[in-house]
């Protein structure tokens, strides 16, 4: 059986605060509801989300930091001792992925309300959550809706949506690494899945101008690519279209890091590498990245070059599972270091 999951609506636009209620009386979500949002996007639109709701339903409220199991935990918690219905998460990419494995977790809805366009799970089932000492994406179940504000999403610094980019444009050697699990390993693969995936990364490529100035229409086309890609991963059942090698070097990165960079930015470095070692065109990819204004180098991604060639040393270890150009061995790391001066990374 392969089950494929879609969020119900999609809804892209200004001003869209008011139009959750409306969001989720036609999805005939009940009381209560708890808002979940961090300190910073609490500010930007999570009060503003909680007083609307609180005209139409009973309202509940709690703050996350960072994407880790003791805050899926509090989240979790939070649900079962109030008995809430449906969960609505206001903020970016870590918000999204705690609330949507809470929810998962307590079999309850969840409404995706970014509030940056930086990575492809404000539509996915996927949630990247660290804990014990790894941080890997963990399958749960795409939101019930997504409620995208351009207008609140073009006020985060130009930063995360540059980020989406890379984000976006990962799926290109994704794409190809799903390609040689099925050629190599026998691994089911979907073409449709692969081509909308595919999709996705071209028209950012061919849009990066227009994205670089932060615009509407620049904005409206990030949110609108990295929906795609998470509906082409439902439609896999997996995250194989849009999470390759470029990914297990950015998960590599986090375990490494204290600190790590933003998840596009790092995937985006991960794919000029992985783009080189598939043998295609990757100073497109870097030409594309540094045109949106992305880090393509590990000075700009302010790690040191060090920690970029031990990543790529042990990025096959973090989903040995996952058939990549990595190979089951891995790169040298003499191997690793050509690959990263080759491409100007170091």
């Amino acid at each position: 059986m392969h089950l494929m999951e879609f969020p119900r609506e999609v809804v892209l636009g200004h001003n869209l605060i008011p139009e959750v209620v409306n969001i989720a009386k036609r999805l005939k979500l009940e009381s209560p509801v708890l808002v979940v949002y961090g300190p910073k996007t609490k500010e930007i639109a999570g009060k503003d989300v909680e007083r609307e709701l609180k005209s139409a339903f009973d309202v509940h409220s709690i703050t996350v930091k960072e994407a880790n199991t003791e805050n899926v935990k509090k989240v979790l918690a939070k649900i079962r001792d109030l008995g809430i219905k449906w969960a609505i998460a206001v903020g970016g990419g870590s918000i999204i992925d705690v609330t949507k494995l809470a929810s998962y977790k307590s079999g309850i809805p969840f409404i995706s309300f970014p509030t940056t366009a930086s990575h492809d799970g404000i539509a996915s089932a996927n949630a990247s959550i660290k804990g014990l000492g790894t941080k890997t994406s963990i399958k749960a179940r795409p939101p019930l809706a997504v409620v995208a504000d351009i207008g609140i999403i073009k006020t985060a610094p130009k930063r995360y949506l540059a980020a989406g980019v890379g984000d976006v444009i990962s799926n290109i050697t994704a794409v190809r690494d799903w390609r040689l699990a099925h050629k190599i390993r026998g691994e089911y693969f979907s073409e449709y899945a692969a081509a909308l995936s595919l999709m996705s990364a071209k028209m950012v490529m061919r849009d990066a101008e227009v994205i670089r100035l932060g615009e509407d229409e620049g904005v409206r086309k990030v949110v609108k690519a990295l929906i795609s890609s998470g509906v082409a991963m439902s439609i896999a059942g997996s995250s194989r279209p849009a999470s390759g090698a470029e990914h297990l070097f950015s998960h590599a990165l986090d375990m490494l890091l204290d600190k790590p960079a933003l998840h596009g930015e790092q995937t985006g470095i991960g794919t000029i590498i992985m783009a080189y070692l598939h043998g295609i065109n990757w100073k497109k990819i870097k030409e594309t990245l540094k045109t949106v204004g992305a880090p393509t180098t590990a000075y700009e991604l302010g790690i040191d070059p060090e920690i970029i060639i031990e990543a790529l040393t042990i990025a096959h270890t973090i989903r040995p599972e996952r058939y990549t150009i990595l190979g089951r061995d891995g790169l040298t790391r003499e191997a690793a270091e050509r690959a990263a001066k080759i491409t100007g990374v170091i």
